[in-house]
């Protein structure tokens, strides 16, 4: 792997330039102590040169000029673009901080952990409930604890329903793909750790864009996830629980993604510094979205 010397404080560029990008990554990368915020580039060059501005930092108006003055790059793009800046991004010896999903197509996604692999440069992908701290404590504490019989899930995002006027509506990948591969990755990163590897799953489709998953773990648990973006926004929210040997246990409340991105980054320094592969990498990506693809088909022949 190529190792970032201890010493360097590194620099992070931007890929992107939308509302998770200037919400999320431009201050979190920004605001933190241990790297240098190198630059911005997007496809449309005057966002990229407002995010560039508000942030402190400086517009790119070429993806190759970027790359040549960072060590690392986060990227913030719709999944199948972000698959395609990621593996030239890697062959360029840059560190990866992705988003999820990693891509919408196994392909593409197992195309960026190769190339990733293979040019020997970390990644992390930002699964935010594995970098909150909150979240991630507790995820390690149960995966710890063991014993587990069944796990429970469900997100169910407003995104879509009656009334709603977020800025995140407006992405046409997400109005396609739905709460499946908008919020399935991140229920899916916690019940992997915990309960194992998925050892077969089955699908079906509910209202709107519900996807209802049960999944069988290699640990011999079973869990089930329901997943949307199109709930009444008074039934909306998110939670998880465990039940086993333990007792009962719920994923407690987190304190947003600015944070845990923050986090996250310090994950891939880590990762770029030790040459020890972070569990929640592009490799991990990949099989989250061999499992969606296969919930998705599933739920379509249902």
């Amino acid at each position: 792997m190529a190792i970032l010397p201890a010493h360097q404080r590194p620099r992070i560029g931007l890929v992107g330039t939308g509302p998770w990008a200037a919400r999320t990554h431009a201050p979190a990368i920004a605001a933190h102590a241990g790297v240098d915020f190198a630059g911005v580039w997007g496809r449309r060059p005057e966002a990229a040169a407002a995010l560039a501005e508000a942030s402190g930092t400086r517009a790119y108006e070429d993806l190759d000029d970027l790359l040549a003055e960072c060590d690392a790059v986060a990227v913030a793009l719709p999944p199948d673009v972000q698959a395609e800046v990621a593996v030239r991004a890697a062959r360029a010896g840059r560190h990866l901080l992705l988003d999820k999903p990693l891509a919408t197509t196994v392909g593409a996604a197992r195309e960026v952990a190769e190339a990733a692999e293979g040019a020997g440069v970390a990644s992390v992908v930002f699964c935010t409930l594995r970098f909150a701290p909150e979240t991630a404590r507790w995820i390690e504490e149960r995966r710890a604890e063991g014993g587990w019989y069944v796990g429970e899930a469900r997100w169910l995002g407003s995104l879509y329903g009656p009334g709603s006027a977020s800025p995140y509506a407006e992405s046409p990948w997400r109005r396609e793909k739905g709460g499946l591969w908008d919020v399935g990755p991140h229920v899916l990163s916690v019940l992997l750790p915990i309960l194992g590897e998925v050892t077969s799953l089955t699908a079906a489709r509910g209202p709107e864009d519900t996807h209802h998953l049960i999944l069988r773990h290699a640990s011999g648990a079973s869990s089930t996830a329901t997943l949307t973006l199109g709930a009444p926004p008074a039934a909306a929210g998110a939670a998880i629980t465990l039940h086993g040997t333990a007792g009962r246990a719920e994923l407690p409340a987190w304190n947003g993604a600015t944070e845990a991105y923050g986090h996250a980054v310090d994950a891939l320094l880590a990762a770029a510094r030790t040459g020890t592969p972070d569990p929640c990498d592009a490799r991990f990506a990949l099989r989250l979205t061999e499992l969606l693809t296969e919930a998705e088909a599933r739920a379509a022949g249902a």
